[in-house]
């Protein structure tokens, strides 16, 4: 079992900065693909950031390319989401995901059902 939890959100104007952490339970973390996804009301959960396990691979989601950036630290157990340039349609509740199951080091991961452990989000309010 991997218990993922999220931290760092919070309220920020429009064009501030905010740096999210998930902290992973498991031993072999360093090993797992790992996503931040996002929900707003209303709306569906949709994918924000993908990493690969080694690292070397990431992929971002149109909206927040050139603003976001995933990275991790396989050391620590922690995956990050730097985000930059926030706006206000970026307020929603931001879940961290670990994929287990992986065999390629250079492959991201980029639909929810493709993820195996969820954490309990954390919100994410953006004002203008």
């Amino acid at each position: 079992q991997v218990q993922l939890v999220e931290s760092g959100g919070g309220l920020v104007q429009a064009g501030g900065s905010l740096r999210l952490s998930c902290a992973a339970s498991a031993r072999t973390f360093s090993i797992y693909a790992m996503g931040w996804f996002r929900q707003a009301p209303g709306k569906e959960r949709d994918v924000v950031a993908a990493i690969s396990w080694s690292g070397v691979s990431t992929r971002y989601a149109d909206s927040v390319k050139g603003r976001f950036t995933i990275s991790r630290d396989n050391a620590k157990n922690a995956v990050y989401l730097q985000m930059n340039s926030l706006k206000p349609e970026d307020t929603a509740v931001y879940y961290c995901a670990a994929r287990t199951r992986t065999s390629d080091y250079r492959r991201t991961y980029y639909y929810s059902d493709e993820y195996e452990y969820w954490g309990q989000g954390t919100q994410v309010t953006v004002s203008s």
